[in-house]
């Protein structure tokens, strides 16, 4: 009796252990997976009210981000959908899983890399202030100390403008902080050195200016994929598709038709 018990004592260990093994083996599958909202589609989180990177012509959403979102959702043999957002819900959209990622030319902050993953860069910024074309007391990064600058909330530009000392004046996308600058609310802003041209080109201002902020004051900013920390597999996928892309020149090509030049690139 006792030799019996024994015997099926191992037996039901063995079994214990194999279902152990079993589970972990599929931890550890699902885990490589990508999580998505939807099975089979990319829900991207992004302004759609920041040009050139992504705004609506016609009605419809287009730009640099929204068209390099299209391009990562065909190399990973998804559909793509678009949430359109406002900035200060952006990101943490992302940790209640409103969308799978945040493209919306996101910098990769030490702070954000606590909480978030994010993909290889797929743009180097560089930043500059903005002001009114006859300004004459801002004429470096140093000079905005005791100065109302607008950027917008929780961005690494307003930790900048904290850092050299300036008074951050929320905006709630570019155009609004290029008003703020207009009305004498804000002395300055500070932004993308690209995002700034494309203004300018677009817009035809000529009652504005820029002065590039150097690389050893703010250095140059790499942009990438947001997504959320425990989503590795996605990171993976995203990746993957990115390497293609630059590969292949798509990147170059979306980055010259947008910006008319590589910000691709280191």
């Amino acid at each position: 009796m006792k030799k019996w018990m024994k015997r099926l004592s191992v037996v039901a260990a063995s079994l214990v252990a194999m279902v152990a093994l079993a589970a972990c083996g599929k931890s550890s599958s699902s885990s490589s997976e990508p999580q998505l909202v939807t099975k089979g589609t990319l829900t991207v989180g992004l302004e759609g009210t920041y040009a050139p990177y992504s705004y609506r012509e016609n009605g419809k959403l287009t730009g640099f981000e929204v068209d390099l979102a299209r391009d990562l959702a065909k190399k990973m043999g998804y559909k793509v959908k678009f949430v359109p957002t406002k900035w200060d819900s952006l990101i943490a959209g992302v940790g209640s899983k409103k969308f799978d990622v945040a493209i919306n030319d996101i910098a990769m902050t030490p702070e954000r890399q606590k909480s978030y993953l994010f993909s290889t860069p797929y743009i180097y910024s560089k930043s500059a202030l903005i002001m009114k074309s006859d300004n004459t007391t801002i004429k470096s990064i140093d000079d905005i100390k005791g100065k109302k600058i607008a950027a917008a909330t929780g961005t690494a530009n307003a930790q900048n403008v904290k850092k050299f000392g300036g008074e951050t004046v929320s905006s709630t996308d570019f155009s609004t902080a290029m008003e703020l600058v207009r009305q004498g609310r804000a002395e300055a802003a500070l932004n993308s050195k690209e995002a700034f041209l494309y203004y300018q080109k677009s817009t035809g201002a000529t009652d504005l200016k820029y002065q590039e902020v150097p690389s050893s004051k703010i250095p140059v900013q790499k942009i990438g994929v947001l997504m959320a920390k425990n989503n590795k597999g996605l990171q993976t996928k995203v990746n993957k598709a990115l390497a293609e892309l630059r590969k292949d020149g798509t990147l170059k090509k979306l980055s010259e038709k947008y910006f008319h030049g590589n910000i691709t690139d280191k």
